[in-house]
């Protein structure tokens, strides 16, 4: 790890001075928790001139919940989304998620907003300077080539939050707050299959919350995920399964440059559901474990939480 480079710091106390801070900032970062991109930028990774903390918008720590569902700010902590009787109780999945990330300390510190946002990640891009260098680097970082696919232009770094696969299910929206006001929509649609630009937000544009409906409270739901280290490391494969009533719904994580769900779930054939699920989970070799493993460990779980829920 190297030395933290020398860096701006601002403390917004609302989400527009937030936004207008970043937008008027040289090479700008939010930050919250921390707990996965201060560690990039200790690798020479990033090097932001200027972080936006949002530790003092307060907007951003709320949760609500009326007529129309349950609303999560960005910045509650992971630790307080797994403990939220609402969710264990209706949106079981996404409690499950939250309470699996990483470990006690990182779910204190980080937030669902930083879980969603989370940066992909790959063997060959989240090592120490020295390493990377030794390398040439890799074409998601100052590199030409990706070592996983040397063949082609494409980067194959996995998303690998554990949230998002969980709202996935539950038919979640996100807000979003930018320069030119706000927006909602699905949250499917901030990510996209790509492992060097994951994410469809706009240049300074702030993830604001989530929004769990109202039709899908009370949907059984679950997540499980695999792992080297059960105590901290991330997912080799993360799946949720909910059940709506007629079908499953299923998502995947830590196989793809983004989370998604997967197509055409039959609730009544869980060995076609394990092999849907299989067939869908585009692993690549980015971590030290086989990719066929890591799609038969997501089969395999989609299969074991869809029998646990019919059960």
């Amino acid at each position: 790890m190297e030395l933290m480079p020398a860096f701006k710091l601002h403390q917004p106390a609302d989400v527009a001075d937030a936004v207008a801070l970043h937008g008027g900032a040289e090479d700008a970062r939010y930050v919250a928790g921390g707990t996965d991109m201060l560690v990039n930028v200790r690798r020479g990774i990033e090097r932001p001139a200027t972080l936006v903390s949002l530790e003092a918008v307060a907007e951003l720590k709320e949760v609500s919940e009326d007529a129309d569902g349950v609303t999560i700010g960005a910045a509650v902590s992971l630790a307080d989304v797994a403990a939220l009787e609402v969710l264990r109780r209706d949106y079981a999945a996404v409690a499950e998620a939250a309470g699996e990330v990483a470990g006690p300390t990182h779910r204190r510190y980080g937030t669902l907003g930083g879980n969603l946002c989370l940066d992909t990640r790959c063997l060959y891009y989240n090592q120490s300077e020295w390493w990377r260098a030794s390398n040439d680097y890799c074409l998601k970082h100052r590199g030409d080539v990706c070592h996983v696919a040397p063949g082609g232009k494409k980067c194959f770094a996995a998303f690998s939050g554990d949230v998002a696969p969980a709202l996935l299910v539950h038919e979640a929206d996100v807000t979003i707050a930018g320069a030119s006001g706000r927006r909602r929509m699905p949250l499917a649609e901030l990510y996209r299959n790509d492992g060097m630009d994951h994410l469809t937000l706009a240049p300074g544009e702030l993830l604001v919350a989530a929004h769990l409906p109202k039709r899908t409270a009370g949907w059984p739901s679950a997540y499980a995920k695999s792992r080297i280290r059960g105590s901290i490391d991330f997912p080799l494969c993360g799946v949720a399964v909910a059940f709506d009533g007629k079908d499953a719904r299923v998502a995947l994580t830590g196989v793809s440059p983004h989370p998604f769900v997967v197509s055409k779930t039959d609730a009544g054939d869980l060995v076609g559901l394990r092999d849907r699920v299989q067939s869908q989970a585009k692993a690549m070799k980015t971590t030290t474990v086989p990719p066929h493993y890591r799609r038969r460990v997501a089969g395999a779980l989609a299969r074991r939480l869809a029998e646990q829920l019919g059960t």
